[in-house]
């Protein structure tokens, strides 16, 4: 299933207000799917960690450019009451700055949705901000810091939980064309990116890619840019800066990717389910790999 697939709406009512913190590839994906089920929704934007995967998400609306995923339009909006009028009208995804602090007062929240992916940072308590508080990755314990839990750990992806932690990071990466954590590059310090490169790029092992604080960062490998922070982005040391895709013509850097489908595809599940079963009775589940 995919998000242009799912058109159908949780409740009858198709007015319902979705805050999504995060402006990555997986908070996309949520924020997809969650438009797709008639869901009014706002990405909060959270300048940490950096987002690589641009062509993946909504993340470029920030800065006013044009951005659609899976045929999804995003529009930057600055106001909490703008923010608010936008979503309602369900026409686009709302892309903000505006943190979480800013957008509760501006209406009931039916639907909160923690997808930073901050993975070893302590996750804020979400429960009795909205209706349903969705935690996405790691740090999040299901019935406690929020109602429900949506792994993300390579064996347990899409797994929602109604109680308990959730996986802790690994530091693993997935594989890619059977390359895992060699494929990235990380930021050795603070300091201010600059590079000339656009995702999608092809690339050779050695190359220049751009300058951190003015320290030259190369290509750890053949393939293609799958994923680089926006040029002039402030970062802080020890995150993901460059993600090479050494597939060659298989290389995809632009649609919703199986992972985060499938994470978008359980949080969707569990939100429908909350809201159709308050007193939780309902059973948790697991979404098929594809």
């Amino acid at each position: 299933m995919t998000g242009s697939e799912d058109r159908s709406h949780f409740s009858s009512n198709p007015r319902h207000i979705a805050v999504v913190l995060g402006t990555n590839e997986i908070a996309s994906a949520i924020a997809v799917f969650l438009h797709r089920a008639q869901c009014g929704v706002v990405l909060s934007h959270d300048p940490l960690p950096p987002v690589i995967r641009r062509r993946m998400a909504f993340h470029d609306a920030l800065f006013d450019e044009p951005v659609e995923v899976d045929g999804i339009e995003a529009v930057r909006v600055d106001g909490t009451l703008d923010a608010l009028t936008e979503a309602m009208r369900h026409e686009r995804v709302v892309v903000t700055r505006l943190g979480l602090s800013d957008l509760l007062p501006m209406a009931p929240i039916d639907v909160l949705v923690d997808a930073r992916m901050h993975k070893r940072m302590i996750m804020p308590h979400l429960r009795h901000l909205a209706r349903v508080a969705v935690g996405v990755g790691p740090g999040f314990t299901a019935g406690r810091s929020c109602d429900l839990a949506i792994e993300t750990h390579p064996d347990r992806t899409g797994m929602i939980l109604r109680s308990g932690p959730t996986e802790a990071a690994t530091g693993i990466s997935r594989s890619l064309g059977r390359a895992g954590r060699e494929r990235f590059v990380y930021s050795e310090a603070p300091g201010t990116w600059h590079t000339p490169l656009e995702i999608g790029r092809r690339v050779y092992k050695g190359v220049l890619l751009g300058r951190l604080d003015g320290q030259e960062v190369l290509a750890p490998m053949d393939g293609v840019l799958r994923g680089l922070a926006r040029d002039g982005t402030e970062v802080p040391a020890r995150v993901k800066l460059i993600e090479i895709d050494p597939r060659g013509r298989a290389a995809d850097w632009v649609c919703m990717d199986e992972r985060s489908c499938k994470i978008a595809e359980a949080t969707l599940l569990a939100v429908r389910s909350a809201i159709a079963h308050p007193a939780g009775d309902w059973t948790p589940t697991i979404i098929p790999s594809r």
